[in-house]
């Protein structure tokens, strides 16, 4: 693994989001002297917080797995998850509802999904899910260290016995053909493939290695922190600050001091320069690249990921069919696909997430009230509507969910809507998302492993990429991964070095 070169004692780590704060907390674990300068007044970047009249919003993700990399921070510097996070697994992970009025829960516990599975579905679909489940495992097993917790130099770095071992497992087949393999129910192939849309490409052309996505969403737990999402990335926070970092606020990056090849100091809009011997970059792509001053010639241009609609909805009231994560599937699927990712237009039959945070901690909303999260797919802006087109479209879009939504059940949903906060792809776009999207370039097969946007850039000797526009990808779990494999670049620990680490959690 290639490595900076030269002295790498002090870091300026750019951009407090997951990435940058994993990063931080990597390199203060391996001695070096760190600062992070984010633009935002507060950690989370993606992961941020928005006060609505007491109504607490998460900005970004809602769904968080893979405890154990959160915990892999935390330890970098000598403390614990459990320490700082209350972090509470969710039975079931997702509520699934169908068009046809019928629902599945989708529970990580084995035991309990396979009891589910033969409820709604029958013995042999149950039999199917039990090889799906080993299936994913096994996937799982063949790609974490040699292709998703790795930094790559050449895809030459792809030729170990692993490589094998993922194809003779199906990897390289189609998503939904290796899934259908073990399940016939089209209810359940929805389940362990809407994942896909996570990487920006249809189940029936996604490669079945990204059911790697399915296995942390269905086998390894769904969690949710006390004080919602961004109760991590404060706890990030404050765990690095303990360590020593030091935290600059507030502060937008305007350029690089360069002395030859090299980053000598970070400059801020209001003054700042802090002096560095290496600098991680965790804004988007385009961003960095511009404070790099160049841009790496790829063969094919990017391709980015759909987008999304959010409606953040304060209400008087719930509705007891919502889980605190549902699945609400229409009955279009592949032509929802088709819509988000190549025709570019508005899904005609919506498959929504809609997420209740106050389910397990109503201090996000005021007494007796509830806040619900509804997430829509939608195209980015490289392929749909501009962002131009979305500041009239968006009202409209959001009366058409809210109608859509009472139409499958949450009868008095508009009623019922207090406080909200729309955001579109013109949101996104203006935050400085390509393509109007949060969800980067998309895990296309030329745009995954050693073909993702690479973690150093030519030109410069000392400054590493972080973020999920990078390696490994996009998610909270890949994005921690991206913080922790730059800081292998500054320190030289190899990014598959990991202390194995058991976590407990109180149910």
């Amino acid at each position: 693994m290639k490595r900076l070169t030269g002295p790498t004692g002090r870091v300026v780590v750019v951009g407090a989001g997951l990435s940058g704060l994993s990063a931080a907390l990597h390199l203060l674990g391996a001695g070096r002297e760190v600062t992070v300068v984010e633009r935002a007044a507060l950690p989370g970047g993606r992961a941020g917080r928005l006060d609505l009249g007491g109504y607490q919003l998460d900005t970004g993700p809602t769904v968080v797995t893979m405890p154990e990399l959160i915990d892999e921070a935390f330890a970098a510097v000598g403390t614990s998850l459990r320490e700082r996070l209350d972090l509470v697994p969710l039975h079931p992970a997702y509520r699934a509802r169908f068009a046809d009025g019928g629902h599945i829960d989708v529970h990580t516990d084995a035991a309990a999904m396979e009891a589910e599975v033969r409820r709604c579905a029958g013995p042999r679909e149950a039999a199917g899910y039990r090889g799906l489940r080993q299936w994913l495992e096994a996937l799982y097993r063949a790609q974490l260290h040699r292709f998703i917790d790795a930094n790559f130099d050449s895809p030459l770095r792809l030729l170990n016995p692993d490589l094998a071992r993922l194809a003779a497992l199906g990897g390289f087949g189609r998503l939904d053909r290796q899934v259908g393999r073990f399940l016939s129910d089209e209810r359940l192939r929805r389940v362990f493939t809407f994942q896909s849309l996570y990487a920006g490409v249809s189940p029936t052309r996604a490669l079945a290695a990204y059911a790697v996505i399915a296995y942390m969403d269905t086998v390894s737990g769904v969690y949710f922190p006390r004080g919602g999402v961004h109760a991590l990335p404060r706890a990030l926070a404050a765990a690095a600050t303990d360590a020593g970092g030091t935290f600059h606020w507030g502060q937008t990056v305007t350029r690089l001091e360069r002395g030859g090849d090299r980053v000598t100091a970070v400059h801020t809009a209001d003054g700042l320069r802090l002096p560095c011997d290496a600098v991680v970059l965790t804004p988007e792509l385009p961003t960095a690249y511009r404070l790099l001053g160049r841009v790496p010639r790829r063969p094919l241009r990017l391709r980015h990921a759909p987008s999304a609609v959010v409606l953040h909805a304060g209400t008087t009231r719930t509705w007891p069919g919502l889980g605190h994560h549902t699945l609400s599937f229409g009955r279009a699927w592949e032509r929802t696909f088709e819509e988000l990712t190549r025709s570019g237009r508005l899904m005609t039959d919506p498959s929504l997430l809609i997420t209740r945070p106050t389910a397990h901690d109503s201090s996000l909303a005021p007494p007796g009230r509830h806040l619900h999260y509804v997430l829509a797919p939608c195209p980015n802006t490289d392929i749909g509507p501009d962002a131009d087109a979305w500041r009239t479209l968006g009202p409209r879009y959001r009366d058409r969910l809210l109608a859509e939504l009472e139409r499958r059940g949450l009868a008095g949903l508009a009623a019922a809507v207090e406080a909200e906060h729309l955001v579109t792809p013109a949101d996104w776009a203006r935050q400085g998302h390509a393509a109007g999207t949060p969800f980067s370039a998309a895990h296309t097969f030329a745009q995954t492993g050693p073909f993702r946007p690479r973690n150093l850039v030519r030109g410069t000797a000392n400054a590493v990429l972080a973020g999920c526009g990078t390696t490994p990808g996009v998610g909270v779990p890949p994005v921690l991964l991206s913080g922790k494999l730059a800081a292998a670049r500054v320190t030289g620990l190899r990014g598959g070095d990991r202390s194995r680490t058991t976590i407990t959690l109180a149910s």
